[in-house]
């Protein structure tokens, strides 16, 4: 079976979402800083997994800023499509460069969920400093690192139940795991 273009498109839309409906399904609110952890950073590491980097930005990107708008998190529509399109993008990358190293997907799996850990304690620890000062963005470091990790867990619970049906997907397209 030959993927087209346009089905590269469908899994994307696909994924983008799935990371929206995991970030909007379960909140678990975090006190003191009006946020929430929810598993769809689990869903954007697999779009880092199974996506090439520029389909993984923005099916991640565009899934996870779609939460925020639609949950009432305008300021940080902007933000989150920046830092979850990373996040995706870099695990993309990742997946590319250990994928010749190693026999074993895991390796992978585990460095998209330390990226996730690093890029949303420091990205959105970056991004509120500039809005609320480095004291107020301090308070949602811990949530934010719990969400990294819960990401992680995700990740590793759901990448051996996605592998099978989207197994080579991602390795059908050669040209655009240069893209790092």
């Amino acid at each position: 079976m030959k993927y087209t273009h346009t089905k590269k498109l469908v899994i994307a839309a696909l994924f983008a979402a799935l990371t929206c409906t995991a970030t909007m399904s379960i909140r678990i609110p975090t006190p003191g800083t009006g946020g929430y952890v929810h598993p769809g950073d689990g869903v954007v590491i697999l779009c880092g997994l199974f996506l090439s980097p520029g389909w993984a930005f923005l099916a991640a990107g565009i899934g996870s800023c779609l939460a925020d708008l639609l949950g009432g998190y305008f300021i940080y529509v902007p933000i989150t499509l920046v830092i979850k399109g990373l996040i995706a993008f870099f695990t993309s990358c990742l997946v590319s460069f250990l994928g010749k190293r190693f026999s074993s997907p895991w390796p992978s799996v585990i460095g998209g969920g330390i990226l996730d850990i690093v890029l949303v304690a420091g990205g959105y620890f970056l991004s509120e400093s500039l809005l609320y000062g480095a004291a107020g963005a301090a308070v949602s470091v811990p949530a934010n690192l719990i969400q990294g990790v819960s990401g992680l867990v995700i990740a590793c619970v759901l990448y051996p139940l996605l592998a099978k049906p989207l197994t080579g997907f991602r390795h059908r397209f050669p040209a655009e795991k240069a893209d790092c």
